[in-house]
């Protein structure tokens, strides 16, 4: 096996980690912050809450944050590991289309970065926005309860 195999595999693995790894913590804190809400409680004090409606620590809050804002870097570098992984095998099955094989893999690997870059933009913003400006109480949301 040559080292660019083993690398993307290595990438593969370590992004499916990850997944798992804010599977469980997305189960074991009830949510995730890059959509949930700061408030200011009575005290002055600012209190965290998921897109769950559940009250977090405030490190609790930024970890949930920074994890879901990873999972889109993670996604892109296992995408673009098992294309790599997957190039020569469509160069050759691409010689007789309108897209040349190599060209199709830029325009892939282009559209891959691209729309990962943008939407990890999106959640970084998304979230410095709600750690930089807490909600009113009467703005809170009200999270949807599933019929039980």
């Amino acid at each position: 096996m040559d080292r660019k195999t083993k690398i993307c595999i290595w990438t593969i693995m370590i992004g499916l980690a990850n997944f798992f790894a804010y599977t469980i913590m997305y189960m074991f804190l009830g949510g995730e912050a890059v959509n949930g809400w700061v408030t200011v409680g009575t005290d002055g004090q600012p209190l965290y809450y998921l897109q769950s409606g559940r009250l977090v620590t405030g490190g609790e809050f930024v970890y949930s944050g920074i994890h879901s804002i990873s999972i889109w870097l993670t996604v892109a570098a296992v995408m673009l590991a098992m294309l790599t992984l997957a190039k020569d095998s469509l160069i050759a099955s691409m010689r007789a289309t309108i897209v040349r094989g190599r060209t199709f893999i830029t325009v892939l690997a282009t559209v891959i970065g691209f729309s990962m870059a943008v939407i990890t933009i999106w959640f970084v913003l998304q979230f410095t926005q709600r750690m930089s400006h807490p909600v009113t109480p009467q703005d809170v949301p009200v999270p949807v309860r599933g019929n039980t």
